[in-house]
């Protein structure tokens, strides 16, 4: 089973700490107002880290999603 990251760009406010909990996975690029995910389908060894910026973001704006 593989997993993707999500987000959503409405809920985003910008406060970047997906960033600072991975990344390798986000970054929040200088004047914009929401993240960017720089790969939705990053390896496992990125898992905890992710999991931490989903559970982190103050605006529950991400999410991570099991595909088959």
């Amino acid at each position: 089973m593989t997993w993707i990251v999500r987000i959503d760009e409405a809920l985003c406010q910008g406060h970047g700490v997906c960033e600072s909990e991975s990344p390798e996975v986000f970054v929040l690029p200088k004047r914009a107002r929401t993240v960017t995910i720089l790969t939705e389908h990053p390896d496992d060894t990125h898992r905890r880290a992710v999991e931490a910026a989903v559970r982190y973001c103050p605006t529950h704006a991400l999410r991570i999603e099991e595909t088959d």
